[in-house]
């Protein structure tokens, strides 16, 4: 079956004047127009390419590769909005749909925003949605303390940044664990810091316990490599000082220094640490 919003692996099964057509194991074709067609696609050829439907609602395959697919979270650019909705721009010739049902606030043209891409029965259209706690699984979490996990960074509240964990989850950073610089759309890695009775779950950007150290302190021994081994830091600096000094807490910069000194890698002194 060949599944719209979805690559596919398809056969090469005819040519013909508009282009391309191809063939799945259950003998449904699908037209690949000679825009993407190359010389090297002859008869038997095998192919992986992107189904949608075409600016004339026809489903239509491409070589090119969209942004995000079916069931993904993607930070996407509006090109333009009209009266019926927002359309954005993923990659592919035809741009992506966002009914003004579907907008957690109105879209605006030029502006970027987290949405989710899905398959929608009514239309048979992929179209996209900013209302994206619809669909996040919160109700169902399998996932661990300490987890390491992917995130995409979303907006910014009060108390923190709401993330989406492993394209499934809604997860917060509360704003005072935050010691680097994140943007909405990004892409990194984050830890479970908990899951709570209320199907909240709490994200750290890092490591937790005494796992978090050995990363921090090479990461504080190459910042003081980097400054001809002396930073103007120790327990009595100011926490924010540290933050912007070397995107990290506190807490997290006392075990790391802890860390090197106990290696004897470096000596504390009243006006900061130096490098042995």
């Amino acid at each position: 079956m060949i599944e719209i919003g979805h690559y596919n692996e398809l056969v090469v099964s005819r040519h013909s004047e508009p282009g391309v057509y191809l063939i799945d194991e259950e003998g449904n074709e699908i037209l690949l127009p000679n825009k993407y067609v190359t010389e090297e696609m002859q008869t038997g050829s095998n192919l992986k390419v992107f189904v949608y439907k075409d600016s004339e609602d026809r489903p239509v395959a491409t070589t090119e590769r969209p942004y995000a697919i079916i069931d993904e979270f993607a930070f996407l650019y509006v090109k333009d909005v009209n009266q019926v909705g927002a359309f954005l721009d993923w990659g592919l010739e035809k741009d992506l749909f966002v009914p003004f049902r579907e907008q957690a606030q109105k879209m605006v043209s030029g502006k970027s925003y987290v949405v989710y891409i899905y398959f929608d029965l009514k239309t048979e259209r992929v179209v996209a949605s900013g209302k994206l706690s619809q669909f996040t699984k919160n109700d169902f979490i399998e996932l661990e303390d300490g987890q390491e996990v992917d995130l995409m960074i979303c907006n910014k509240t009060d108390i923190g940044v709401n993330v989406i964990i492993n394209n499934m989850y809604e997860g917060l950073i509360f704003q005072n664990e935050i010691f680097q610089n994140i943007q909405t759309g990004d892409r990194t890695r984050g830890y479970i810091k908990s899951v709570r009775e209320d199907d909240k779950i709490d994200v750290s950007l890092e490591k937790l316990g005494y796992d978090s150290i050995e990363p921090n302190s090479k990461h504080l021994l190459n910042q003081l490599k980097f400054k001809d081994g002396f930073i103007p830091l120790n327990d009595k600096s100011d926490p924010e000082l540290i933050k912007s000094t070397l995107e990290m807490s506190k807490k997290t910069f006392k075990k790391a220094v802890g860390n090197l000194y106990k290696q004897k890698l470096i000596r504390l002194e009243d006006d900061g640490i130096h490098l042995i």
